[in-house]
């Protein structure tokens, strides 16, 4: 590498030339002056002719300069000359390119290079860091020896190595190391995982930890964790001795650190004499005094007083921290209030698990007990469970009940189970427990009154709700489940699929996951934490635990094998349905054969045959499964689970009953790899279903050889795909945290990073916290609220309003001091709710009471809207839409990183086809989520959907086709000759007028086409055409091989880079997609709509329509991306992940090349990647780092 330079003061230009040696470079003096070379010549001439051989060196004019020279240059720079080297000029940072030279070693402390007394010999083990300074040592005495100069130069060169290990280890070009040990030098010290910055100073260990494996226990609340005493013991606290607390820890100090609870160590100043001596020795006063024997126990305790402080055991309601790796998100660490008991695991709420993605299978979870006042305040108030109940991501609910919780509550609210008394009270009673156990419950009138008084599971439901009017807990709910429900008569649905709650009684629905657990804004928690709180939707969790395991316990629920035993008709019908399958498929095959298949658009034959197959056999596995479901009796138990949503779903049953179904491999069928076939069983070529990977058989029936291969390929190739998505996904988001970590809310609701820098003017432009968020877009569902308003709040003695009083007393209410500020967004939404939802109901109800006077009375109580209730709903709507607005100091852009990073694990690694289109692949998961956090440049299947002015023509369609879609001259040729006469050499083609008429091309063009391309200019002199016959002229003779190979490749009409183009017909009306990154060129097309064409290629867009519209495209990949495997993620965190991206006028990916541009701060690019180069220059540069940004990871 060559670096030229000019130096002001000595106007000499200067060319250096770097060698490959460490310890010089190379001047090389007349580069640019080559007729001074003889008078250089001259000064060595009496030389030369001496020896003649150093000529051809001499006149090379090859100067070596070495770290000695180089400092002289260096010394003779004038401090006016450094801001050209861009070094500041400033006294005060004492710098100048002299002190590049090291002229002294900077030696270690040898805390950090320790020796390690060796078991197996005599002597210590050195430290790397020691053994190189040893070496430097041994250099620098051999050079003060009398030694030869070319002894010395060689020791010169060695010193420079070892100084340069010392410095980088892994530098290239340094000599090999004895016995090839690898030695870790400062930087290798510094950088990766497990150097200084990220091993150290981002994340550090701490003491107070304990680790064990962890079990479930559903009678803990969800906001405690059951302590073995085992760790309580080693775990202590250090309270301050106040006087109420004297008598407390007094008994604990006399119990010592064996006896649970007791102490393990105090901490006093000494008093009188002993006070006097330690300050006139200059030694501290405080004194930590070990409790082991009895009578230190004693002395201490008897003279115990306030101010003193006391190490405690861990007792019950301190608050720990409850931890689980992988760390993936915030909730992942979360405050619990300890419980100490005996045993040797941590238990904890089922409840819990969703937030630390733990199971029960061998798991294991840490602890840390925080040892101030000040931290256990923090995460009492910050990371208590409680208060982490919906996740940051979507602000659904993360905490929820889970598998036997769910099948539990599904049996006990079938519509065929009744309880008598005592089975009633003995449920209800589980309610009367810990905490609980003094509060008053309620048991409702019975269901059955004669001849036995009978309850229903739904009355005992309702207890878990609100077990006591005094509760003031009024739960109203409307949602169809998710399986169950037949989408008809609502309450009246045959298979009670569609619940019904009203003021906390169950009158219709058997309860499923979707009313239960996480995930759903429309479950009965995250109804109850809306409107009463985060105590009253822990409390029903609890009382749901104790009831519903209670009673599965007692009522029994397992799986045999007689479960899954299909019946004799269950498998004559899965026969019958497998030979209509294969029947049909074989029938594909034969027309396949014969050439007589029919294309699917933009495919070939064999991408028809296979796309025509697997929905076939698709259908096999979802009819077989369909019967299976049909001849199952309700009670069996893989069929409960899956219907209530606890555990697995209806493909795994159809699996173990009835038919496996086909084994796919990278999104198709099993691909031939041996001879031209998927396994030696079949014959070469076959295409039969039974040849390309369908089971036919199912786990009860057992799996043929050839069918086990195939389930177990497709099942590694699961294992592989899991193994290599968490690298990748891991270090994405740690990308994304680096990015955006420093990221926060400010006073003024702006989104600024650490230098104050803007990246958006209101957080999701409309500065909403996306936890609080009741819909997907707004932090209040208007018709939830409202329904709750009506049955909570009756009002009986007021009239209500009709549709006109009601749309002015809105208008007044709104001219209330206290409603006058209210955002208008708000009054919006607020105002269309009432119009179009609200007053056309109150006419509707009106009109039908006039015409019907019967029964009016009751229907005017249930559907009237009132004052008060129209106040309470305003007052409740502004409440919560306050609530919902984003604090400031919210760390939005560590919250961004994890909520979207977190889901890519999730995702998998495949590429799918285009929805409707089988011949269009498309790249998912996480490959695509990286190349639109990278902004890559060229991404695999870039993709251009194109809107046509009359989508409803078929015409204009297949017209906008053949005009993006390239045509080669080979396309629309019958023949291509060569032709050779004593005149001239030419090419004649004789041209396809049918091809060229259906797609519109005419002779002209086609010479035009020829006559424009590239040829023209190097191999083709002219170009001639007659009727069907174009004649092209090579220049030579020589040249008319190139010209035949290259003229059939001629673009005649269509746009040059596409590959593909496929019309999509979904209802009549016609798309286009184009396959290419041509955005410029399709949007001139005549019939496309420029201003609803969309491309997927960030970059493309950037260029065409500039950086806004590339944001708008990175938006709605990331959210595509998500949504194709069912993870919703809140657009405001997905908006403010493009603005980073995008709000310096230009896309910049994720990666190291875009951190340098979005970052300034020393310590957070050296944390990243590439330690040392930062550190470098930021020490070339002189800058320094304020410390105004936060480093996570």
């Amino acid at each position: 590498m060559s670096v030229t330079f000019k130096l002001p003061s000595s106007r000499k230009t200067c060319v250096v030339t770097k060698g490959t040696s460490l310890s010089y470079v190379v001047h090389d003096i007349f580069r640019h002056a080559k007729a001074k070379v003889d008078d250089y010549v001259n000064d060595f001439a009496k030389v030369i002719t001496e020896n003649t051989e150093l000529a051809p060196v001499v006149r090379k004019g090859l100067e070596i300069i070495r770290p000695g020279k180089a400092l002289q240059l260096f010394s003779k720079i004038p401090e006016e000359d450094l801001p050209l080297l861009l070094m500041p000029s400033d006294s005060q940072w004492m710098t100048h390119p002299r002190n590049l030279i090291v002229q002294r070693v900077p030696v270690c402390p040898s805390a950090i290079r320790p020796s390690v007394v060796s078991e197996v010999r005599s002597g210590t083990n050195e430290d790397d860091l020691t053994q190189m300074y040893q070496w430097i040592l041994a250099q620098a005495a051999t050079i003060e020896e009398d030694i030869g100069e070319a002894d010395q130069i060689a020791c010169l060169d060695s010193l420079h190595a070892e100084f340069a290990r010392l410095i980088n280890s892994q530098q290239s070009g340094l000599p090999p190391v004895q016995d090839h040990k690898f030695m870790r030098g400062l930087l290798q010290r510094l950088a990766g995982k497990h150097g200084r910055f990220r091993g150290s100073l981002l994340g550090k260990r701490t003491n107070f930890t304990a680790r064990t494996v962890i079990s479930p226990d559903p009678n803990m609340r969800i906001d405690e964790v059951c302590i073995p005493v085992h760790c309580a013991k080693l775990l202590t606290y250090p309270e301050r001795v106040t006087d109420f607390n004297l008598n407390f820890l007094r008994s604990l100090v006399l119990n010592g650190p064996n006896n649970y609870p007791g102490a393990m160590f105090v901490s006093y100043k000494l008093r009188g004499e002993r006070k006097r001596q330690a300050e006139a020795s200059g030694t501290s006063d405080v004194v930590k005094r070990f409790l082991a024997s009895e009578r230190a126990r004693e002395d201490v305790a008897k003279y115990l007083q306030s101010g003193d402080i006391v190490e405690r055991h861990l007792l019950d309601d301190d608050i720990v921290l409850f931890n689980r790796q992988p760390s993936l998100h915030r909730v992942s660490i979360q405050a619990f209030r300890a419980v100490v008991k005996p045993f040797r695991t941590f238990r904890f709420n089922p409840c819990c698990c969703t937030p630390f993605n733990a199971d029960f299978d061998g798991d294991e979870m840490n602890i840390h007990l925080p040892q101030t006042e000040a931290a256990r305040a923090e995460a009492k108030h910050l990371m208590l469970s409680l208060k982490n109940i919906v996740s940051p991501k979507n602000g659904e609910p993360l905490i929820s009940p889970i598998q036997d919780l769910i099948t539990a509550t599904h049996l006990l609210t079938l519509k065929d189970v009744f309880l008598n008394r005592d089975q009633a009270c003995t449920l209800a009673s589980q309610l009367l427990a810990g905490n609980h156990l003094g509060r008053l419950l309620s048991l409702p009138k019975p269901a059955i009154l004669w001849p036995v008084a009978l309850w229903t599971g739904k009355q005992i439901f309702g207890l878990i709700l609100s077990p006591h009017p005094s509760t003031g807990i009024k739960v109203n709910l409307r949602v169809p489940t998710k399986s169950m429900y037949s989408s008809k008569g609502s309450e009246m649905c045959p298979n009670d699929g569609f619940v019904l709650i009203q003021n906390s009684e169950l009158l219709a629905g058997c309860v499923d996951k979707k009313l239960l657990g996480g995930g759903s804004k429309s479950s009965i928690f995250y109804t109850l934490l809306r409107d009463y709180g985060r105590e009253a939707c822990a409390d029903a969790m609890w009382r749901l635990g104790r009831i519903a395991l209670f009673f599965l316990a007692h009522r029994g629920f397992s799986i045999g094998l007689g479960e899954v035993m299909p019946s004799s008709d269950l498998v004559a019908s899965k026969t019958a349905v497998i030979s209509r399958g294969f029947a049909t498929c074989d029938d594909y095959i034969n027309q396949y054969q014969m050439n007589t298949l029919v294309c699917n658009p933009g495919c070939s034959m064999e991408d028809t045959l296979e796309s025509n197959i697997s929905q076939e056999l698709s259908k096999i596995r979802d009819e077989a499964g369909a019967a299976c479901k049909r001849q199952l009796h309700p009670s069996n138990s893989p069929l409960v689970m899956a219907q209530s949503g606890s555990k697995g779903s209806f493909l795994n049953i159809s699996q173990m009953i009835a038919c496996v179904g086909q084994q796919v491999i990278g999104g198709k069928r099993v691909p031939d790899v041996i001879n031209g076939r998927s396994l030696v069983h079949f014959p070469p070529g076959s295409r039969t279903p039974e040849a390309k990977g369908f089971v036919g058989n199912s786990f009860y029936s057992g799996l043929s050889p050839s069918e086990f291969f195939f389930h177990a390929m497709s099942g590694r190739e699961g294992l592989t795909d899991t193994a290599v998505k968490t690298a990748d996904t891991g270090y994405m988001q740690r990308r994304l945290v680096k990015f955006l970590e420093d990221l926060a809310v400010a006073y003024d609701d702006t989104v600024r990073d650490s230098r104050g820098d803007i990246i958006q003017f209101r957080y999701g432009s409309d500065g909403l916290d996306p936890l609080e968020m009741e819909t997907d877009t707004f932090p209040v569902n208007f018709i939830k609220e409202m329904e709750h308003i009506r049955t909570s709040y009756d009002c009986p003695h007021e009239v209500g309003m009709s549709a006109e009083e009601l749309e002015l007393a809105v208008e007044v209410v709104f001219q209330l001091d206290a409603f006058r500020h209210l955002d208008s967004r708000l009054c919006s939404a607020i105002k269309e709710f009432i119009h179009h939802s609200v007053c056309p109901k109150i006419r509707k109800w009106q009109e039908w009471c006039t015409e019907n006077a019967n029964g009016s009375n009751l229907i005017n109580q249930n559907e009237r809207l009132t004052r008060t209730q129209l106040r309470i709903f305003l007052t409740h709507v502004k409440e919560k839409y306050e609530k919902a607005l984003i604090e400031p100091g919210t760390a939005v852009g560590a919250l961004c990183g994890q909520s979207v990073g977190e889901p890519a694990t999730q995702m998998t690694l495949k590429t799918f086809h285009f929805a409707g289109v089988a011949s269009m692949n498309i790249t998912q998961g996480v490959p695509r989520m990286r190349e639109i956090v990278n902004a890559a440049a060229k991404i695999k299947t870039p993709l251009i959907c194109v809107t046509l002015t009359d989508p409803f023509s078929a015409s204009l369609a297949r017209q906008v086709k053949l005009s993006i879609e390239p045509t080669r001259l080979a396309d629309i040729s019958l023949s291509l000759s060569q032709c050779l006469t004593p005149e001239y050499v030419y090419v004649a083609i004789k041209l396809d007028k049918k091809r060229m008429d259906r797609r519109g091309i005419t002779t002209p063009q086609v010479a035009t086409a020829i006559q424009t391309t590239k040829l023209k200019k190097t191999k083709i002199s002219r170009v001639t055409y007659a009727k069907d016959y174009i004649f092209v002229y090579p220049v030579d003779l020589n040249a008319l091989e190139t010209v035949v190979k290259l003229v059939e490749d001629v673009i005649v009409k269509g746009i040059p880079g596409v590959s593909r183009v496929v019309i999509q017909q979904d209802k009549g009306e016609h798309r286009i997609f184009v396959e290419g990154a041509r955005l410029r060129e399709v949007m001139c097309i005549p019939g496309v709509v420029a201003e609803r064409t969309q491309s997927n290629n960030i970059l493309e867009v950037e260029q065409v329509l500039g950086v806004e519209a590339a944001r708008r495209v990175v938006i709605d990949e990331l959210l595509a991306v998500m949504e194709g495997h069912g993870v919703e993620v809140n657009v405001r965190h997905v908006m403010l992940l493009a603005d980073v991206m995008t709000n310096r006028g230009e896309v910049c990916g994720y990666q190291r090349t875009g951190m340098a541009k979005a970052k300034n701060s020393v310590l957070c690019l050296a944390s990243f990647e590439r330690t040392g180069d930062h550190l470098f220059e930021a020490a070339y540069h002189c800058q320094d780092d304020q410390l105004t940004g936060g480093c996570y990871i």
